[in-house]
């Protein structure tokens, strides 16, 4: 089963790069108000995660510069999803108000209808 997994990791990556998103295209100034916005997220995934792969692709098509934290890799980023968003389930992104409050929003389509309202409409 995990070979399985491993091969269909692989199939989903290459397709991903085969066929990544062209960004949308903003002002440098605007861009620049997107990037600062963007500090404040931080998107925990899965490298091979078909969710997570829909999610990146939605960050590549707004153009936004979002951390990402490999939760499967680094334990000290799974064990804050854990302790701090309540689960150990991706994708997951962390949302930091301008009070310092900390939102953690799961599903792969709430994420992308978020992304999308805040920084704007694309193509589909």
């Amino acid at each position: 089963m995990a070979v399985i997994r491993w091969i269909l990791g692989k199939i989903i990556l290459l397709i991903d790069f085969i066929t990544t998103p062209k960004g949308i295209k903003r002002s440098a100034e605007a861009q620049q108000a997107v990037d600062a916005a963007t500090q404040d997220l931080a998107l925990y995934q899965f490298q091979a995660c078909p969710f997570c792969v829909k999610v990146r692709r939605q960050m590549k098509r707004l153009s936004l510069n979002i951390a990402l934290r490999d939760a499967k890799k680094d334990t000290q980023y799974r064990e804050e999803l854990l302790q701090q968003g309540g689960k150990v389930k991706v994708p997951c992104l962390k949302i930091t108000d301008a009070d310092g409050s900390v939102r953690w929003l799961y599903e792969s389509n709430d994420i992308n209808a978020y992304l999308t309202e805040r920084f704007g409409q694309t193509e589909a």
